[in-house]
């Protein structure tokens, strides 16, 4: 077999119908735009509504987006105990590792759900206050890194 006799399967390619090419093309006329008006031509905004007051200004707005807002991902006390063996050194390469931890993109925050006797190293981009106190009090160590 050689190049020039390859070819795509029967099916394979499909052409671009070609739209406003007459009646006998099956799209000829109105081309699938509808009757004729300023939405068939060619240049109108999107949104814009013929001078009615457009939907996204109708809508009435609440709130706000925080720039600053860091999305965390959250993971439990509860979880890390069930996981991880006692004297564990826990890290997020560990976390993506074992899968608790999905998002390699994102942060990862421990949170005081649940507890252990369990004496973990932790070193997690974030931990709250109630986390950190009950690592500590198992005996372990938390570092924000």
């Amino acid at each position: 077999m050689n190049l020039h006799e390859l070819k795509y399967n029967e099916g394979a390619r499909k052409e671009k119908h070609r739209v406003g090419r007459g009646h006998a093309a099956g799209k000829g006329k109105q081309a699938g735009k509808g009757q004729s008006g300023q939405l068939k031509r060619t240049g109108s905004k999107p949104g814009f509504e013929g001078g009615q007051n457009p939907w996204y200004r109708r809508v009435p707005k609440r709130g706000f987006n925080n720039v600053n807002h860091i999305e965390y991902q959250v993971i439990s006390i509860e979880t890390l105990d069930a996981a991880f063996p006692d004297k564990a050194e826990i890290n997020p390469e560990v976390l993506h590792e074992k899968r608790i931890a999905r998002n390699k993109n994102l942060p990862i925050k421990l949170l005081a759900n649940g507890a252990t006797k369990k004496k973990f190293t932790i070193k997690l981009n974030a931990a709250s206050k109630k986390a950190i106190e009950l690592i500590e009090k198992a005996g372990g160590k938390v570092e924000v890194i």
